[in-house]
């Protein structure tokens, strides 16, 4: 089974957000970006690529399935 790695929290820092500015950016709660960072939730494929947008980083360098 392929494994899920997210690779977000380091591409949030990189642009100097919060969780909670992402989130509000892309439309989701902070509780949310936080399960995205620790791999504990699957973003859709709009989240997906809102997030990809706002970190300015391609989708498969943040959410990578080993």
């Amino acid at each position: 089974m392929a494994e899920f790695i997210c690779n977000l929290k380091r591409y949030r820092l990189l642009k100097d957000l919060t969780q909670e500015q992402l989130a509000n950016l892309v439309g989701v709660r902070r509780e949310t970006i936080m399960r995205l960072e620790k791999a504990q939730y699957n973003p859709s494929l709009k989240l997906a690529v809102d997030i990809s947008r706002v970190v300015e980083a391609p989708i498969e360098a943040i959410f990578v399935f080993d």
